[in-house]
């Protein structure tokens, strides 16, 4: 008997356009998952890879959650709250399923018209598509992982 994907989960590279007013039409097959699971709410903000974090809307909430739960005294905390959710913007896919990046988003992830979103389980990162190329190629050359990672990694089985 097969098994059946996790509907919870976004995966897959998918090329999207933006259009002149920085709409983005989603992918069909994320549509239906996107309605059920969050009414077609979606929260936007950066990365610091410069690209752009789509969270489906009770996604994102339990992110902030632990996002302000940090402790306030700790200068990364506070940057990473000042990042995250002080980009944070919510966002909603119309009838064609398309959503309105805000401008000021589209100009930090360098977004102009051909874009890579990018599945990551629980959320999409949005890419520009050359610079997208550009770091999945450089990852794909990179041999070394951080020593951290080394002793995680040793036991994941791909």
């Amino acid at each position: 008997m097969g098994r059946c994907p996790n509907p919870d989960m976004f995966r897959g590279a998918n090329k999207v356009t933006l259009d002149a007013k920085g709409r983005m039409v989603m992918p069909t097959r994320y549509r239906d998952r996107l309605a059920e699971r969050s009414q077609s709410q979606l929260v936007v903000t950066i990365d610091r890879d410069q690209c752009l974090l789509l969270y489906p809307l009770p996604d994102w909430e339990e992110i902030e959650r632990k996002l302000m739960r940090l402790p306030s005294l700790n200068d990364q905390a506070r940057r990473l709250q000042r990042l995250m959710v002080g980009h944070a913007t919510e966002v909603e896919l119309d009838g064609h399923g398309r959503l309105l990046l805000p401008p000021q988003l589209r100009e930090f992830g360098g977004l102009t018209r051909e874009a890579m979103l990018i599945g990551q389980g629980t959320r999409f990162e949005l890419w520009d598509e050359v610079r997208w190329n550009l770091k999945r190629d450089e990852w794909l050359q990179d041999d070394e992982l951080p020593a951290q990672l080394s002793a995680d990694l040793e036991s994941l089985s791909l």
